[in-house]
């Protein structure tokens, strides 16, 4: 029989000399799963499909495969086997660990090892295990004991392993085979605890109007099971679940989005982009990886800047206007690619050449040919004051507010603000004076481009008949 030490010390556990269990799928060494394949999605979900050579007998057989995802969602398992059919399907995941080990030990006899400190000398007693609650209570020798997890030189020793508890996930099936023989088979399931987010380095050179942009896939794998030399697929969109109840708040700096409507040369899935990565790769458990999947040189960019101000409201103090980074990921700004969801990292390089870190924010899944207004931070020289300079009632349910925007840059050179006054959809606004010629950008918002000189100030004004 095999010998299995628990240390409780170290919590470790030894395995002595015993046969292994036989599995029929498994390699003499190494993993036990197939040529694999693994399709990530951005919403927690994976589509594993793994091919086997399986040598089966003739009528009923009992299969496992073990090395299967311990995060497997086994209603969606499918197993494809010519000439076979699926009787029956278990996902056994009650894994060998030391707590385990002493968890089906209950009620049975094991060997305690003590060791002396002083001299050395070891001695052995046999135990019962009567309870595994918070810790160890043994029965030895007609008296009751707790074994403590103290560091002292005490060892657990059982006589084998419970037939219930596994070295690694696994998945058993029954299948009724029609010939003895060996032949592929083509498990395939969904997974949680793969998953995949993009990342963009952005280096901008304000004097040129460029920006390199580098992306980058960042994989992570909580699944419990590593898969080895895997052929990787990505795919960018939201792909609906029926108990997808993740949400993730907005960012406080809104990205803003003209989309875009040129065809993408990527491969798609239905209304997804695919990206796959160039070579096989093996992804390990607890591991994160970051493969390249972009690189654009000299990408057409420019800054500026942006202050939205909420309902006709009023500031005491002037306040920092945004600092926003303007790209497109069209073919002709030299982009020319659909950008997944991501968090974009913006670089500047200082007087000395080095590239400096200037903010970051995230956008979402952007088709090809769209703008980007990306704010990475609040600026230090260009502020802008709201102010209400009155509010007269017209009438029942009409009143008459005058606002005042007053624009300061403190800056060697001129800058342009984009200057924003929204919240003018949920009360029947009319505009009746505006000094800036603003466009109303939809029902809620008037904009304006506000050139504002260097080391100067520039103001405008907007009278607005609303209902409150």
């Amino acid at each position: 029989m095999r010998a299995v030490a628990w240390w409780m010390g170290c919590a470790a556990v030894l395995l002595a000399s015993a046969p292994a269990i036989a599995q029929a799928t498994s390699p003499p060494s190494g993993g036990a799963q197939g040529d694999v394949s693994v399709t990530i999605y951005n919403n927690d979900v994976a589509l594993v499909q793994d091919v086997r050579s399986l040598a089966l007998a003739s009528g009923r057989v009992r299969q496992g495969f073990p090395d299967v995802s311990a995060a497997i969602r086994a209603e969606t398992v499918s197993l494809a086997v010519p000439d076979a059919t699926v009787v029956e399907q278990n996902f056994d995941y009650d894994l060998l660990s030391p707590s385990s080990l002493m968890e089906k030990a209950v009620g049975e006899t094991i060997t305690l090892l003590r060791t002396n400190p002083a001299t050395g000398a070891e001695t052995r007693e046999r135990a019962r295990v009567l309870a595994v609650n918070g810790g160890v209570v043994l029965e030895v020798a007609g008296h009751v004991e707790i074994l403590r997890d103290d560091g002292l030189p005490v060892r657990a020793i059982f006589d084998r392993v419970p037939d219930a508890l596994l070295a690694r996930p696994t998945l058993t099936v029954t299948l009724a085979s029609g010939h003895a023989g060996t032949r592929p088979a083509t498990l395939s399931y969904l997974s949680r605890g793969l998953g995949w987010s993009a990342d963009y380095v952005a280096l901008f050179d304000d004097r040129s109007g460029k920006v390199d942009v580098q992306g980058w896939v960042t994989l992570k794998n909580t699944s419990g099971t590593t898969f080895a030399n895997a052929r990787t697929l990505l795919v960018a969109g939201d792909v609906g679940g029926a108990d997808d109840g993740n949400y993730t708040p907005r960012p406080r700096r809104r990205v803003t989005t003209t989309a875009g409507t040129q065809s993408a040369t990527r491969e798609q899935l239905g209304d997804f982009y695919l990206y796959p990565l160039a070579e096989r790769t093996t992804i390990a458990d607890k591991q994160t990886k970051q493969v390249s999947f972009l690189d654009a040189k000299g990408v057409t960019a420019s800054s500026g800047y942006r202050f939205e101000n909420g309902w006709l409201g009023s500031a005491d103090e002037p306040r920092s206007a945004q600092s926003v980074l303007r790209f497109a990921n069209s073919g002709a700004a030299g982009l020319g690619d659909a950008l997944p969801a991501g968090v974009v990292r913006v670089y500047v390089r200082d007087a000395r050449g080095e590239p400096q870190f200037t903010g970051e924010n995230r956008i979402d899944h952007t088709p090809q040919g769209s703008t980007i207004a990306l704010p990475t931070g609040d600026a230090f020289d260009v502020k802008v004051q709201p102010a209400t300079l009155s509010h007269t009632r017209l009438g029942n349910d009409r009143w008459r507010t005058a606002m005042r925007y007053t624009l300061t840059n403190a800056r060697s050179r001129p800058v342009t603000v984009e200057l924003l006054q929204s919240g003018l959809d949920w009360s029947d606004v009319r505009v009746v004076e505006d000094s800036g010629k603003g466009e109303r950008r939809d029902a809620g918002t008037l904009a304006w481009q506000v050139p504002v000189p260097a080391n100067g100030s520039a103001t405008v004004t907007a009278t607005f008949d609303t209902r409150y």
